[in-house]
């Protein structure tokens, strides 16, 4: 399933200092610019107001210690099922675990709202995302032909099981101990 010696580093990490917590509404014009930067089919500012006050989303925003915005993430959570919406660093910080620590955030919080499995749609030539969620268990199980409409890439779709095992959540726990190192 997952291999634990992915999640141990052979050297220190470079973990930028950043503060995750749950989005705002006045976080959602930076985040709508990151979006816009980001995704070749960004939603608009109003489309995050409305999953802010959708009961069943949950979004999450990174921040550095200025309080720029360094991330963003959201879920849905319906029944037993996660689906990650949508995940993004800003360019200039990528490669220093913004990603990572928001999907552990993320997670966390689908599996405190009953989530037991997780799923999500992914480019086809998307490798860095790929590469993150198969850290976290998700598999491809699925492709979606022609899913995207800007250029009409295929989307993987993977699926994550089991998010409350006791293998996955020994895996999560090492994951948090990682990438959310106590001062």
């Amino acid at each position: 399933m997952i291999d634990e010696t992915e999640l141990q580093p052979a050297e220190p990490l470079q973990i930028e200092p950043i503060r995750i917590s749950p989005m705002r509404h006045s976080d959602i014009e930076a985040v709508a610019r990151l979006e816009r930067i980001c995704q070749p089919l960004p939603w608009s500012a109003n489309a995050y107001t409305t999953e802010l006050n959708n009961p069943n989303a949950y979004y999450a925003a990174a921040k550095s210690a200025d309080g720029d915005l360094a991330g963003y993430g959201g879920i849905w959570v319906i029944m037993d099922e996660m689906h990650v919406t949508n995940l993004a660093t800003k360019p200039a910080l990528r490669g220093r675990k913004i990603a990572e620590r928001l999907l552990v955030v993320l997670i966390r919080e689908g599996i405190a709202r009953g989530a037991t499995r997780a799923t999500l749609e992914v480019r086809e030539s998307n490798l860095a995302a790929q590469g993150l969620y198969k850290k976290f268990g998700f598999l491809d199980v699925a492709m979606r032909k022609q899913y995207y409409s800007d250029n009409r890439e295929n989307a993987y779709i993977m699926w994550a099981e089991d998010l409350t095992g006791d293998a996955y959540q020994q895996m999560l726990a090492l994951a948090e101990a990682r990438l959310f190192p106590k001062s």
